[in-house]
């Protein structure tokens, strides 16, 4: 029996639209993608696009954090609210078995940014990042098929890796808004050296990150792979620019990296990297409490498709 979508074609056109204007080296990974994991790895973006936007620009976050749970609650019930992000993420969440907890995990770190938390050490950013984007790489890990633990916690130091270069490029912007994303006690001499650290970090995560690539469905691999280098440039830019303004991966650059992507994909290591960051194992425990997801029933043309296929293969063979 087929699962009725809650999102209409017009949903996905506008999470389409909001990935291709809100992040371009995202939009870029994403087109690798073949297209039923695109569609949704896009309405993914969109949920999470429209609840950063949501809480940095109210009046009043607290407010915003609190109407993003309870979006939450009708989404997890089956009845998204009439939003084009909601729905769409609802088809995402059945159909892939998300864990409540991971996107409250994202929201938690939504409402950090509301509250002006402080961090003080390392360890605090790096759960900053587990929440608003080591939830992601959980996220599209499932997504993609993949509740292996290994691969979890690669997909989390990607997604605090990515976050690491978001905040080494994003200084300047982050202070006019008063925030503070730079471990406080590396703060001795300047911002930008506690940049360049962090920055360094992020070196290491992307290193790990490898390995979990190597673990999703072979038509995926490159996409995650061209995200990678895409982002690890970003931090890298910013640190040769000591941090002033805001780096900008040149669109020939990028090209570049995402036929590096394409060609390194067949040699991604696959050795286990690791335990995951003990900031993030709470995602892990969260997802083998969930079941996956019983495979998706076959359309009618899908089925008809699937033994067209098998009858040109048995005639081939005769002939």
């Amino acid at each position: 029996m087929l699962i009725p979508e809650f999102a209409t074609p017009a949903d996905l056109a506008l999470c389409r639209q909001m990935i291709r204007q809100g992040s371009k080296s995202f939009h870029m990974a994403s087109l690798l993608l073949p297209n039923s994991y695109r569609q949704h790895s896009r309405a993914l973006y969109g949920f999470c696009r429209m609840a950063d936007d949501l809480v940095d620009h109210a009046e009043t976050p607290q407010l915003a954090v609190a109407q993003l749970a309870v979006r939450l609650d009708l989404i997890y019930a089956g009845a998204p609210s009439d939003n084009p992000t909601d729905r769409a993420f609802a088809d995402v969440v059945r159909l892939y078995a998300i864990p409540r907890a991971v996107p409250d995990a994202l929201i938690e770190g939504f409402a950090w940014d509301a509250e002006g938390r402080d961090y003080r050490t390392l360890s605090d950013v790096t759960s900053y990042g587990v929440r608003v984007a080591g939830t992601v790489g959980v996220m599209m890990s499932l997504l993609m098929g993949q509740r292996n633990p290994d691969a979890l916690a690669r997909a989390i130091d990607l997604g605090v890796a990515m976050q690491f270069s978001n905040i080494a490029r994003d200084i300047e912007e982050d202070e006019r808004m008063g925030r503070v994303y730079l471990p406080h006690e590396w703060i001795t001499e300047s911002k930008a050296k506690a940049a360049s650290r962090l920055v360094v970090e992020a070196e290491a995560m992307y290193a790990r990150a490898a390995s979990g690539i190597a673990l999703l469905p072979r038509s995926c691999r490159a996409s995650i792979n061209a995200a990678r280098l895409l982002y690890r440039e970003i931090g890298l830019n910013a640190a040769a620019r000591n941090h002033k303004g805001r780096a900008v991966v040149p669109l020939l650059r990028k090209l570049s990296l995402v036929a590096r992507a394409i060609m390194q994909t067949p040699w991604l290591p696959r050795h286990n990297s690791g335990p995951c960051l003990p900031e993030g194992q709470f995602l892990l425990d969260a997802v083998v409490q969930v079941p996956a997801p019983e495979p998706a029933a076959k359309s009618f043309d899908e089925r008809i498709g699937w033994v067209m296929k098998m009858f040109i293969a048995v005639e081939a063979r005769k002939s």
